[in-house]
């Protein structure tokens, strides 16, 4: 964009914000009567809050004010900061309208030897004028900078949080994702002492029975049968446990790296799962062990739930986010808050990520997590 066209630009929105001030005093003086009746109050406040949207559109043509996410208490505050800087603005363009005109037929009438307010051309005032006229374009150009500096100004100081709420909003997030992990530990643990208890224990039971019955037989062909039958059970069992304990930590994620992890679950997930790794340097510890069983859940979740043929695992750097994505070809409907997938999303938070399911019913299933590295 050229420097013309931000010039056009920037007098279009000071332009338009004359107008705009004049509908925000109107506004004010309707609405000051309603914000004293409780019932009232909500629909002034969104009314506040289209007419702060209408100004950010304007704002948008002298620069981004980076302003968003207010509710309608800081949209009425907001308006009451601005209507008078919009009067303000329209003083500067009347001067500058003024200034041009004056200017304009100044030239015109000396330029064919005639007075102008009767004053005949001569070379001093010629020159006297044209020294006035610079200093005051200067002066009006600096106005019309400060005016668009001073209107994003208020936007910022109006409809931002000030640092306090900032502050007491963070501590409400910590406390929320501190909150989130105690109970997404607390969900991890039952469902691995379930895992222990109805399957590697069940198992060794089992094992413990065959290895007794087989001690108490009297035939060989029987004996050799039993022998069998304990050591399928106690290759099942050893399965399940190896299941479990890749549950509580991947021990390959320290030696290996989450690519080889990631292999690994692929190798393990009885259908095709496809993983397009774009890293090129390892994370941090967190965030692969975030990475990691996101993946895992959504893979595991994608053939024990949805009945997925086919999985695609995408892992790549965006600035200074790693995006984790998996999609599934499965039936879909998978519910975020169930408590595989709403425990992703308070591990993805207490690392100040974000996580999104989109699963609609036929499918297909997109888990995604951002998790910031830089």
């Amino acid at each position: 964009m050229t420097m013309v066209t931000r010039a056009g630009r920037a007098l279009a929105g000071l332009a338009l914000g004359i107008p705009s001030a004049l509908i925000e005093l109107l506004f004010l003086l309707a609405a000051a009567p309603a914000l004293a009746v409780p019932r009232a109050r909500r629909h002034v406040f969104a009314a506040a809050v289209r007419l702060a949207d209408a100004e950010m559109w304007r704002l948008s043509l002298l620069g981004d004010a980076d302003v968003s996410g207010y509710d309608g208490r800081r949209a009425v505050r907001y308006l009451l900061w601005r209507w008078p800087v919009g009067v303000l603005g329209g003083l500067v363009l009347v001067l500058l309208v003024t200034g041009i005109g004056v200017g304009t037929q100044l030239a015109w009438r000396w330029g064919r030897g005639e007075p102008f307010d009767g004053m005949e051309p001569t070379v001093p005032l010629a020159f006297y004028f044209a020294v006035a006229g610079l200093v005051l374009l200067f002066l009006e150009i600096m106005g019309l900078v400060g005016l668009v500096t001073l209107e994003r100004w208020v936007a910022r100081r109006a409809l931002t949080p000030s640092s306090t709420e900032l502050l007491e909003r963070r501590i409400t997030e910590l406390a929320e994702t501190r909150a989130g992990i105690v109970t997404a530990v607390d969900q991890e643990r039952r469902r691995i002492e379930r895992d222990l208890h109805d399957g590697v224990q069940q198992r060794l039971v089992a094992l413990a029975m065959l290895i007794g019955r087989a001690r108490r037989g009297r035939a060989p062909e029987l004996l050799d049968e039993l022998l069998r039958q304990a050591h399928d059970e106690a290759r099942a069992a050893l399965g399940d446990l190896r299941e479990v304990a890749w549950r509580v930590y991947p021990a390959g994620l320290d030696s290996l790296g989450l690519r080889d992890a990631l292999a690994g679950v692929a190798e393990r997930a009885g259908m095709a799962v496809t993983v397009h790794y774009g890293l090129a340097e390892r994370l941090a510890g967190q965030v692969e062990t975030a990475a990691y069983f996101v993946v895992c859940e959504a893979v595991t979740n994608a053939a024990k739930h949805a009945a997925a043929g086919a999985v695609t695992v995408e892992i790549f750097k965006e600035g200074t986010v790693v995006v984790v994505r998996t999609r599934d070809d499965g039936r879909g409907g998978a519910d975020p808050s169930g408590g595989g997938l709403s425990g992703l999303a308070r591990r993805v938070a207490a690392l100040d990520g974000r996580f999104h399911v989109d699963s609609p019913p036929g499918g297909p299933t997109t888990v995604t997590a951002e998790l910031p590295c830089g």
